[in-house]
């Protein structure tokens, strides 16, 4: 994607967000959204549990639950129940690739701190971060008969360290300490000899967002030392974490990535360069504009893109897109693709562990939950239809008309991995 100019999404009769009816778990009943709302469907449960009522209350889970990349575990921390005591928090696995999902607990001889993060791999292990004093301690945690069994990997000494996502490799995993002029990046899980400090990176940087399927390519917002601008840059992990630009829509614009899909190269970010917040899409190696959907824009709700749906070779146009909505009601959650006009708003499942789900292929969404009745289950969601819109049968671009683009500078993105150029500290 080249983010050479912005182009600035409108609505039609029945492209704009609606207003959801407040009710207790987001929109009133199965679902509500920004057009018709009979063709919204309500989530599927997976066994083992029936389908969850929109009513109910959601968990309270701190902190929040991660995902594998591939979407087949998934880990949090979770508490038992002590009459007269406090909360003993304990790391607890997922598996959600069989036929049923199940939660496999795995405490250790003494309860976690809620401040605790954990990361899942591809193999089954859970990574727990802990913190003691000014050390940040990884170990691996796995089940072994009745209990739980525990690899001890090394510790770093730094008073802030926070864990990225989990890298599509599935077997490493990556740490930033933000200093007050650079960066440092670690690979904590996945190396030879316990935590390696990879690279100091110019700059304050955060986020993490992977470009690749192999875990070499990960974008980073990254802020200037002595302040500036926030701008999106890709780190080559294959290539001594070298750092190119990644994302420049206006130069004096605060531009971030939010998330990428690997296959078709949608990319989902948020900027300020239409002059107040939003919420936008571009594609990776494209001349398009980026573009700013009017029908993403919800006044006093917070929306941010959470899945994308993998498998969509050079058409990125109908990923389907989930995206998690707050407002004083609660959070539900909203379909869309970047083909149409309209943003589908539904009702989350009760215990929906709220911002965590992953796509299929075949465009089903699944959200873990655990509600009162279970304590592992998922709910199944598929992309509504929708009818053609005015802007294919007129060949105007998706999700926004033709206007006269502000002048920026184009920074090419060219095809990962991005080599050869260089960002100032």
């Amino acid at each position: 994607m080249t983010a050479c100019a912005i182009e600035e999404g409108t609505t039609t009769g029945d492209g704009g967000p609606a207003e959801p009816e407040p009710g207790p778990g987001g929109p009133e009943g199965a679902a509500a959204e920004t057009g018709p709302a009979e063709d919204a469907p309500a989530p599927e449960a997976v066994a083992p549990a029936a389908a969850p009522q929109a009513d109910l209350p959601a968990e309270t889970v701190l902190p929040a639950f991660t995902l594998t990349a591939d979407g087949a575990y998934g880990a949090r921390l979770t508490a038992a129940p002590v009459p007269g005591a406090d909360t003993a928090w304990y790391a607890e696995r997922w598996t959600l690739d069989g036929p049923e999902p199940y939660a496999v607990p795995l405490p250790t001889d003494q309860p976690e701190e809620a401040e605790a993060q954990v990361v899942p791999l591809a193999d089954g292990r859970v990574l727990i971060r802990r913190r003691v004093a000014e050390r940040h301690t990884f170990s691996l945690l796995y089940p072994t008969g009745p209990g739980t069994g525990e690899l001890l990997l090394g510790a770093v000494e730094r008073d802030a360290l926070a864990l990225l996502p989990p890298s599509p490799d599935g077997v490493s995993a990556y740490a930033l300490v933000v200093g007050a002029y650079s960066t440092e990046l670690w690979r904590v899980a996945g190396g030879t000899a316990g935590p390696e400090h990879l690279a100091d990176l110019p700059g304050r940087c955060s986020g993490g967002v992977w470009l690749d399927r192999a875990g070499r390519m990960l974008a980073l917002d990254r802020e200037p030392a002595g302040g500036g601008p926030v701008k999106t840059v890709a780190v080559d992990l294959g290539r001594g974490a070298e750092m190119t630009p990644l994302l420049q829509i206006a130069p004096d614009s605060d531009d971030r990535l939010l998330l990428a899909d690997p296959d078709s190269g949608l990319l989902l970010i948020r900027s300020d360069a239409p002059g107040d917040d939003r919420l936008g899409w571009g594609v990776l190696g494209s001349c398009l504009p980026v573009r700013f959907p009017e029908c993403l824009r919800l006044p006093d709700r917070s929306v941010e893109p959470f899945a994308v749906q993998p498998g969509q070779m050079l058409m990125p146009e109908s990923c389907a897109v989930a995206l998690r909505i707050d407002g004083a009601a609660g959070s539900w959650i909203g379909l869309w693709r970047p083909s149409g006009r309209r943003l589908h708003q539904l009702a989350a499942p009760g215990g929906w562990l709220a911002g965590s789900g992953v796509w299929s292929r075949d465009g089903v969404l699944k959200l873990p939950y655990a509600d009162g009745d279970t304590a592992c289950a998922v709910a199944l969601l598929e992309m509504p239809e929708e009818a053609e819109s005015a802007c294919e049968s007129s060949g105007t671009q998706p999700s926004a008309p033709a206007m006269n683009p502000p002048v920026c500078t184009p920074v090419p993105l060219g095809q990962a991995p991005l080599v050869g150029r260089t960002v100032p500290g």
